[in-house]
Parts: structure tokens; C-alpha cells; sequence
């Protein structure tokens, strides 16, 4: 790894051995270095101050500056911005092509932010604008309404600024029902949008997203208090994450989006929370025929997803290539998983991670097992990788990739992991870590002895 350049000491508008460095060397530096120093040098070093207008790329991030208040910090946010980004002619600086920006939502600062972001942008040469926004202070969730109150009026009084946006992260914001669809049809440029720990209003309504003309590939949502997220109509859509969610199943429902070719479902299942089939989240119309990967997240708890008969799931899964099922707990039976493999005929790769946790999450469905029979006939002919990560229960796992390897005909290579890291449970121990090694080698002796079979079984 690239060390960082050391710090230094620099003095009261004196030239020292950095500052008679090169243009390009200097400017080198700058982007290396801390940025409050970094502004600091500009301000006390003529060799210094005409840099900042030749970065390229800058990155300010609120949680580099201190203060008593966070409106302290966001005064020291803003005049490090005023320095770093107020830019010098075109015709003698460099343009600014990438600008990431970190901040709170605070109101006395966001006129400041606008009025700089427009001034840039106006130039032409931005290529990628970032803002991941936050409230101030320490109890985000205390005043999320108001915020997000806030941010809406910010982005309707800087259309210029938000129209050349192309990723915004928002956390511990409230919205009405059509912000979420008026803010990204006023950000005509966004690609990224990520909401963390947001809201509705109105805690019992449904998230409608219908932007047939936005430019939108990516989705996030993370802790999204609402009913449903029902995603209408995001023709580019290409990646959806949907986390800990806390409403009834299904999450999220998916209307028209042709180009979807990624989508993570992980939360650990509520107590009030049903399983649910995968059909009932993936339209069976045209919309959503071009998923390629595919990764559910249990969390080692309940099993919220519902086998369902294939004829139901080939259209959704015909072109579907890499499937991870992560989280199982080490009680359920794995067979259940072979559903997917009976609906996708072009999957590729399977990965499946499993881990018997010591800690329960409040008010967490009860855990049971998953009865599920593949049918007698089932002969996949593309499966070529199967992952296992956590082999605890050897019989278990041996008699389920045995099974697998029955019906997945072209199979070529299995991996056995120990398990993943969990912040709960002993499970890097060395000791652990060593028995579970050789629990491993006992799976592929059992699975070699006497076997005819030319797969590949690698112990990681």
C-alpha cells in the first residue's frame, strides 16, 4: 500500500522546501493531503494559493472538520469549500471534473453549497457530482421531518446545481409521497441514489417511483420506513439493494425495469413478517426479465423467502447467472435452495453462506425449517461453481452437495469456506478455525471415496 506524503510544517508565508516544488508536483500533494491542512497551506503560502483552482478532483468531507457545534463545523465545512472550489479563470486553471461533497443539512449553509455548486457546474467540465447529505447533531432521528423539509427546498431553489447531479446518499430524511419521483425528475444527470434510514410521512403509505425519462441505474435502500416501495417505471435501472426493512413482505415491487440486472434482498425477518415468493416482488411482465445475479441476506434468522413451483419463476430467472443465499442458519435443511436452480436454466455460479449466530435481534420471526423437494427429473446443464462458506453439520452439508452434484450434471468445482466473520460469535478462533478446516477435508474425503465424478473440490 502507498504510504501518504508526511506532513508539514508550514510556516507564516514563508517558501519552504515544498513550496518550491514544481506546479504539477505540488498539485500532486494537495490532493494527497488532509484537506483542512491542505486549505491551511493554501492560505499561508503564495506558492500555494493559485492551486486549488487546477484540481481536478476534490473530495470534502464534513466529518474531516471539528467544532463545538455542528454549525461550527459546517462554518469550517463551507469556508474549506469557498477555498478549495472557488475557481480561477478558465483559461488559467484546469476544470474540476469530479467533486464529492459530504454535509449536513443545515439551513444557514446550504444557500452558500448552492450558490458554489451552480458557479461550477455552470462551467461545463463537472463529469461526476456527489453529495451524501446528513442532519447535524447526535439524534438524526429527532428532527427528520424537519430536514427533509429542508433538503426538498434546497433542491427546488438549486435546480441548476441538482441537474448535474449524478450520485445522492440521504440519511435520516422524511419526505412526502411524491418527493422521492419529483427529486429525481429534477436531477436530470443521477445515476446513484441511496436512502438510509429515511421516511415517508406518512408511515403507511407506498414509495411510487415512475420516472420513465430519468437517467437512474442504481437503487439503495437501507432501513426505508414506508409501506412498499413499488418501483413503476426506471427504464435504466440496472442494480437494486434493499435492506432492514421493517413493513410487511414483499419490500419492494418492480414495474417496468428492462435493464435490471442486479438485485440484494438482506434483513433479518420481524416477527409480524410473513414469507413471501419471489414472484410476488419480480413482475412476471416484461419488466423485469434481465436479472443476472441475484443475492438474498437472511441474517441467520427466519428464512423469508417461499420456494415456489418453477413454471411460476422461468421468465424472471431465464437469464439469471449468479445466485448467493448468505445467512442461512445452520438448522435449516438445504435443499430448499435448489428451487432456484430448477427456474434458471443459465445459472452459472451458486454461493450459499451458513452460520448458527448466539444472538437473537428483538421481536425476530421464529426460526424455522424450510421443507422443500426438487423434482425427480432435474438435470441442470450450466451450473459450473458451487460456494459453500460455514460447513458446520457435516453430514448436512455433505448430503446436500452430493444432492446437488446428482442434478447439477455440468458441475466442474466446489469450494468449501470456513465460516464468515460475525460480530456476535467466537467465529475466527483459531482453534475453531482449525477443527472447522478439518471438518472440511472429512466432507471431500466422504465426497471423493469411491467417487467416479471429475468435480473439482477445493478446500479454501
Amino acid at each position: 500500500m502507498e504510504s501518504p506524503p508526511p506532513k508539514r510544517n508550514f510556516g507564516d508565508g514563508g517558501e519552504d522546501g515544498i513550496s518550491a516544488l514544481p506546479d504539477h508536483l505540488l498539485l500532486d500533494i494537495l490532493e494527497r493531503l488532509d484537506l483542512r491542512e491542505a486549505v491551511r497551506a493554501g492560505a499561508l503560502s503564495t506558492r500555494w494559493r493559485h492551486l486549488p483552482g487546477h484540481l481536478s478532483r476534490v473530495h470534502l468531507d464534513v466529518a474531516h472538520f471539528r467544532g463545538a457545534t455542528p454549525l461550527e463545523v459546517m462554518d469550517a465545512f463551507t469556508g474549506a469549500a469557498r477555498a478549495l472550489l472557488t475557481r480561477v479563470p478558465p483559461a488559467e486553471g484546469g476544470p474540476l471534473k469530479v467533486l464529492v461533497l459530504s454535509f449536513y443539512t443545515s439551513s444557514p449553509h446550504l444557500s452558500s453549497i448552492g450558490r458554489l455548486i451552480e458557479d461550477i457546474v455552470s462551467l461545463g467540465h463537472t463529469q461526476c457530482l456527489e453529495f451524501c447529505i446528513s442532519p447535524p447533531g447526535t439524534n438524526p432521528l429527532g428532527s427528520n421531518i424537519e430536514i427533509g423539509q429542508e433538503f426538498m427546498a434546497f433542491s427546488r431553489a438549486y435546480p441548476v446545481a441538482f441537474s448535474w447531479l449524478t450520485t445522492l446518499t440521504l440519511e435520516y430524511h422524511a419526505f412526502g409521497n411524491s418527493d422521492i419521483t419529483d427529486l429525481i425528475s429534477t436531477c436530470g444527470r443521477l445515476r446513484h441514489l441511496s436512502l438510509r434510514f429515511c421516511r415517508l410521512l406518512d408511515l403507511h403509505s407506498t414509495l411510487r417511483i415512475d420516472v420513465p425519462c430519468s437517467e437512474l441505474q442504481e437503487l439503495e435502500f437501507i432501513g426505508l420506513l414506508c409501506t412498499r416501495i413499488e418501483l413503476v417505471s426506471v427504464p435504466k435501472l440496472r442494480q437494486v439493494e434493499c435492506k432492514c426493512w421493517l413493513f410487511n413482505n414483499p419490500p419492494v415491487r418492480f414495474g417496468y425495469v428492462p435493464e435490471l440486472r442486479g438485485l440484494v434482498l438482506a434483513s433479518k425477518a420481524k416477527a409480524w413478517q410473513e414469507p413471501f415468493a419471489l414472484s410476488e416482488c419480480l413482475s412476471t411482465s416484461a419488466g423485469a426479465r434481465n436479472l443476472s445475479t441475484l443475492t438474498l441476506c437472511f441474517g441467520y434468522q427466519m428464512i423469508w423467502v417461499q420456494p415456489e413451483p418453477p413454471k411460476q419463476r422461468i421468465a424472471i430467472f431465464r437469464n439469471l447467472t449468479s445466485v448467493r443465499l448468505f445467512g442461512i442458519f445452520c438448522e435449516c435443511d438445504l435443499s430448499w435452495t435448489l428451487f432456484i436452480l430448477e427456474a434458471a436454466p443459465a445459472l452459472h455460479d451458486l454461493a450459499l453462506s451458513r452460520h448458527s449466530c448466539v444472538k437473537t435481534p428483538e421481536n425476530s420471526a421464529e426460526k424455522t425449517n424450510v421443507v422443500w423437494e426438487p423434482s425427480k427429473d432435474l438435470k441442470h446443464l450450466n451450473l459450473k461453481v458451487l460456494q459453500i462458506f460455514g460447513c458446520e453439520d457435516e453430514d448436512k452439508v455433505t448430503n446436500y452437495i452430493r444432492l446437488v452434484m446428482e442434478r447439477a450434471v455440468g458441475l466442474l468445482i466446489i469450494r468449501l469456506y470456513g465460516e464468515n466473520p460475525c460480530t456476535y460469535c467466537d467465529a475466527s478462533n483459531l482453534e475453531r478455525s482449525k477443527a472447522q478446516k478439518a471438518g472440511r477435508h472429512r466432507i471431500k474425503e466422504q465426497l471423493t471415496h469411491g467417487s467416479s465424478s471429475s468435480v473439482e473440490i477445493i478446500i479454501c
